[in-house]
């Protein structure tokens, strides 16, 4: 594969991860975090673009990617996990998140109050996806229209944006919110969790190898090589990204107070560049959400295309795109409202399933590791997803927060380290092998 088709594909997998969350975020952390905006952007970058990668790393190890991962636990769980990160990060939360993030910062400031009517998001939201649903039909062109075309373009109107603040934004940065004045790595670290990249890495994997594929690479190592190339190139992109959003939000926090990223954003832009620069951010929240869609609408279509033989990937493409369509004129605070429960369930037990499998070599598959491990987690991810959706659990919310790292939303990593344990110590001491069998040599 040519150095050149590494870079496009490279590009193309910013463009995918890069949607609505990616923007929002940095400038609100930079804004919270001000003196403290280091050490809590080095945590959301770990989250948010190491942790990702990490996922597109580890399945592109493994012949048959996130779905062999999960087999290593249970095959139920295996598909039971794999199918609810992929409608969460697709049709039922990220795609109508990004659709609608897409009309509010792209229409929405540009017409008149009178015109902002649900009728308007109506029509605004079947163009989008008529347009989503066009391009995703054709998945192999996507490195050419993503990578080759919207990407660069995206970038050079973030790169203007970005240092219009450097040069003119020379405010001091102001004392870190309550939030951020102890722990502001590890705040930064569960702010990542809102990109919902992690996720969607699982989903965006099977894209990546795809295109990779294509052009004629199917050893394993290269593979393995290939991905981690590309995956460098759109890391380095994000993680510039990142900081460069959060400081502009860092030097706005001296200009008042804000509620959102969004909000931090249409500031700056029209401080900055007057009219203009709020055209131009409309035009980078537009170009950025509709690339993430596509690329998870493509990765829904061909995961359940897999998953459910008699539905072709056609029709899974036009079911994802009708079903964002239906929930994006919902209203972004609605989406919002289930996404960080989900969030803080999904993410360790994600985390941790990443992990044993960048290690598995110290555990062999052993489904006792796995299971022990992904159990324990699971419980308290849970819990911590139930209480982010304010249910008071009772006794087993004082067990919560008394374990170590409970004050930073991290409970869950001492259980999971008990669970690993204990999964070692059965595997150990079992008579029965209980390692499970793959085969990981080629890509059939």
């Amino acid at each position: 594969m040519k150095k050149l088709d590494t870079l496009f594909i490279g590009f193309m997998l910013f463009s995918m991860f890069f949607g609505a969350g990616n923007l929002i975020f940095p400038p609100y952390l930079g804004v919270q975090s001000g003196t403290s905006f280091w050490l809590s952007i080095l945590g959301f970058i770990l989250t948010g673009v190491g942790l990702p990668f990490a996922v597109l790393f580890a399945v592109s190890l493994v012949k048959g990617g996130a779905q062999t991962i999960g087999n290593r636990v249970h095959p139920l769980f295996s598909t039971v996990f794999i199918v609810i990160v992929y409608l969460s990060i697709g049709p039922f939360l990220a795609i109508p998140r990004n659709a609608n993030v897409a009309y509010e910062m792209g229409v929405k400031p540009f017409i008149n109050e009178t015109w902002n009517s649900p009728i308007t998001l109506l029509l605004y939201s079947a163009i989008f996806f008529l347009l989503v649903y066009v391009i995703s039909l054709n998945p192999s062109k996507m490195e050419k229209y993503m990578g080759r075309w919207i990407t660069p373009v995206l970038l050079l109107s973030i790169i203007v944006l970005c240092v219009s603040g450097f040069i003119k934004l020379d405010a001091p940065y102001q004392s870190p919110s309550a939030d951020y004045e102890n722990g502001a790595f590890f705040k930064g670290f569960i702010e990542g969790y809102s990109t919902m990249d992690a996720l969607a890495a699982l989903a965006f994997g099977i894209v990546i190898l795809t295109s990779i594929q294509k052009r004629g690479v199917t050893d394993r190592k290269q593979l393995t090589s290939f991905t981690l190339k590309a995956s460098m190139i759109a890391g380095v992109l994000l993680s510039l990204v990142y900081i460069s959003l959060g400081l502009i939000g860092g030097k706005m926090a001296a200009e008042g107070s804000f509620d959102s990223g969004t909000r931090i954003l249409t500031s700056a832009s029209t401080l900055l560049l007057g009219a203009g620069g709020k055209t131009l951010l409309g035009f980078i929240f537009t170009l950025a959400c509709f690339t993430t869609v596509v690329g998870l609408t493509t990765a829904c279509g061909q995961y359940f295309s897999k998953l459910i033989p008699k539905a072709s990937y056609k029709t899974i493409v036009l079911a994802v795109t009708l079903i964002g369509f239906t929930l994006s004129n919902l209203g972004l605070a609605e989406i919002l409202k289930v996404s960080v429960p989900f969030l803080v369930t999904a993410y360790p037990i994600t985390i941790v399933l990443i992990t044993l499998t960048l290690f598995n070599h110290f555990f062999k598959n052993s489904k006792n590791v796995y299971g022990c491990a992904i159990g324990f987690t699971g419980v308290f991810a849970v819990i911590g997803g139930l209480n982010a959706f304010g249910f008071n659990l009772g006794p087993l919310q004082t067990v919560r927060n008394v374990l170590p790292l409970s004050s930073v939303g991290l409970e869950w990593v001492v259980p999971a380290i008990v669970g690993t344990g204990i999964g070692m110590a059965l595997s150990h001491f079992s008579k029965k092998p209980d390692e499970v069998e793959e085969v990981d040599a080629k890509v059939s």
